[in-house]
């Protein structure tokens, strides 16, 4: 199977952006967040401002990043907020990655995400 049609047919990630108005730092982190979408386009990016959010999540450092693919929480914590590590984060996250040691804090927001 090449490369091309593998991509097309494997679930997407949901990759969630945990952020804050309030936070320079965030705002500052949108920008390489919308690149990183346009990096990964067969994926679905969602950004939330916790503060907005009906579901409870502990966040201890912004911003934080949630990757999911299927029901496995691959990734959840805290990113440097620059666009390289956030891009070789998704890249070494394969399709058959595990769940992360500390999936279950993520648990209510990834099924927040999916209903």
């Amino acid at each position: 199977m090449d490369t091309e049609n593998h991509h097309a047919m494997r679930e997407p990630r949901v990759i969630a952006c945990l952020c804050a108005e309030w936070c320079g730092t965030c705002r500052g982190y949108r920008e390489i967040f919308d690149a990183l979408q346009a990096e990964f386009p067969e994926d679905r990016f969602v950004w939330l401002d916790v503060e907005d959010e009906e579901v409870e999540v502990i966040v201890d450092t912004f911003p934080t990043l949630m990757v999911a693919r299927g029901d496995t929480v691959q990734f959840f914590g805290a990113v440097l907020p620059h666009a390289d590590h956030a891009s070789r984060l998704l890249r070494s996250l394969g399709d058959n990655s595990g769940p992360c040691p500390n999936a279950d804090q993520a648990r209510p927001l990834f099924a927040h995400l999916r209903d």
